[in-house]
């Protein structure tokens, strides 16, 4: 009885070390298991990509007017089906000369998928993407973050970098516009890639213009992800 009872408690501690351990590399911002993953860029110059997840939306058109006002160029990590849904949006965004990332079709967990799977949300969103107009690399954001095995597998098999951030200050919802400026220029470094949520949070875009302007009284220039990789 006593072998069974420790032999169980043995077997549970593995269970749960294992799956402690799943869950970290699941959330990790800074590794996965195959391929090329870009939080940020080692460098000495203060330069910052800023990116925008999700949409594109109805709120397209404020947010590239914001960006004209501010003569910045950013980084938008756009969802397939949202694309095919709006390309009129797509198209704007690509016009007006701004970066275009893959972050899925259906903006699901990718967590726990086939490789078929990693192809049914990555490919047809590149063809989204495609139509919009745009020509220039396409990165992978995994939706939430979140990747185990076929996800950064396929990706490297297919040459692809996958692309998280280092500063994340809208993500768990209700900041307030303050609250997102000053934990933004808090978090903000050299290299640095940030991700803000402008495309359906108000906050977040209405704090857009005092991010840049605060960074930009700092010394920080604005790029694209894959102008900040090539340093």
């Amino acid at each position: 009885m006593r072998k069974w009872l420790i032999g169980g408690a043995v077997a549970l501690t593995v269970v749960v070390a294992v799956a402690a351990g799943l869950y970290v590399l699941m959330n990790s911002r800074t590794y996965q298991l195959a391929g090329r993953l870009v939080d940020r860029v080692e460098t000495t110059e203060k330069v910052v990509a800023l990116t925008f997840d999700d949409g594109p939306t109805d709120r397209t058109p404020e947010v590239l007017r914001t960006l004209a006002d501010l003569e910045v160029t950013a980084t938008f990590y756009l969802i397939g089906d949202n694309l095919a849904a709006n390309p009129e949006y797509g198209a704007a965004i690509a016009a007006a000369g701004h970066e275009i990332g893959n972050h899925s079709y259906h903006h699901r967990r990718m967590v726990f998928i086939s490789g078929e799977t990693a192809r049914d949300e990555v490919e047809p969103t590149d063809a989204e993407i495609r139509r919009t107009g745009y020509r220039g690399p396409i990165t992978f954001r995994p939706p939430y973050g979140k990747k185990l095995w076929s996800l950064p597998r396929y990706l490297s098999e297919h040459d692809r970098t996958t692309v998280t951030w280092d500063v994340e200050s809208d993500s768990a919802g209700g900041a307030t516009r303050a609250a997102i400026v000053a934990d933004t220029m808090a978090g903000t470094r050299p290299g640095s890639i940030v991700l803000l949520h402008v495309m359906h949070r108000g906050e977040s875009l209405a704090a857009l213009p005092e991010i840049v302007e605060g960074l930009r009284a700092e010394g920080y220039r604005f790029t694209t992800v894959s102008d900040l990789m090539r340093r």
